[in-house]
């Protein structure tokens, strides 16, 4: 008798879907474990929170060139910036049929803007203070918006280029999203409007906003995010086998031989051979 092995194979759709969905716990659970300690205020994260914010702050008041750079870029990758990438992303993908993976990259953008509020209003954070500030925030600090939405919107770029691009293609997306996601977090603990721990909350919490839309997304509409990746790509394919498989033109007639140009300058006896005539 030969025992044979019933268990189902693991798909490749399974996999996308467990990956998520261990993006969303472990980050959910990071994040958790991160308020938990802003809440009860551990030393060490206080200490690793105030030194470095405190040193940047005094060079940001030392160096006003400098900081109204980091200020301009700042507000460049703001929020607003990013959900309107998403938003015109979203719009682009419905106009072409892709409309599950339009839903989920607008779902990406809605979650995480109700999740920010609902996870600042309820831990409630005070943001840092300073006597002569550089850069002022309104609202509560944990988790940092601009560090939440610049994550989730790179993420969703590189996800949406990643089928279309080569090797060179995908690790060039990669780079300029992470420089894009640490250089914003990055200039909102040098402004003074974020504690550092703000920054990783929003990180965590972008994770588990694409984690959780994602596994969302492929349990109600199984399989269709992978069309809509393969419809995006047939649409957006260059026409490059139109020119290679093109009708080859009829060769053209040779041109009569034109009359020689000595000839016609210069009339003496070769123009009277009969070799020099137009014919």
């Amino acid at each position: 008798m030969h025992l044979t092995n019933s268990s189902p194979s693991i798909t490749p759709r399974d996999r996308h879907l467990l990956r998520h969905a261990a993006l969303a716990v472990c980050c959910a659970v990071l994040f958790a474990v991160l308020a938990a300690l802003v809440q009860t205020g551990w030393s060490p994260l206080s200490r690793l929170d105030h030194k470095p914010i405190d040193n940047l702050h005094r060079f940001a008041v030392d160096h006003t060139v400098w900081t109204a750079a980091v200020q301009m870029f700042s507000d460049t990758g703001g929020t607003i910036t990013m959900r309107s990438v998403l938003g015109a992303a979203a719009l682009w993908l419905w106009l072409i049929g892709a409309r599950t993976l339009g839903g989920w990259v607008a779902a990406q953008t809605l979650v995480g803007w109700g999740g920010l509020w609902l996870l600042k209003l309820s831990l409630g954070r005070q943001r840092p203070t300073f006597s002569d500030p550089v850069s002022h925030a309104g609202g509560p600090a944990l988790p940092s918006g601009h560090a939440m939405a610049s994550a989730i919107t790179c993420a969703v770029v590189v996800g949406l280029l990643w089928p279309r691009v080569g090797r060179a293609g995908r690790i060039t997306a990669c780079t300029i999203a992470a420089l894009t996601v640490l250089g914003i977090g990055a200039s909102r603990v040098f402004l003074g409007v974020h504690w550092p721990s703000d920054v990783l909350g929003g990180w965590l919490a972008a994770g588990i906003v694409l984690g959780s839309v994602t596994v969302l997304v492929e349990l109600t509409r199984p399989g269709a995010l992978a069309r809509d990746f393969r419809r995006v790509n047939r649409r957006t394919r260059p026409r490059v086998q139109r020119v290679l498989v093109s009708p080859a033109r009829p060769p053209r007639e040779p041109a009569e031989p034109a009359a020689d140009p000595a000839a016609d300058r210069a009339p003496g006896p070769a123009a009277d051979h009969p070799d020099g005539l137009l014919r």
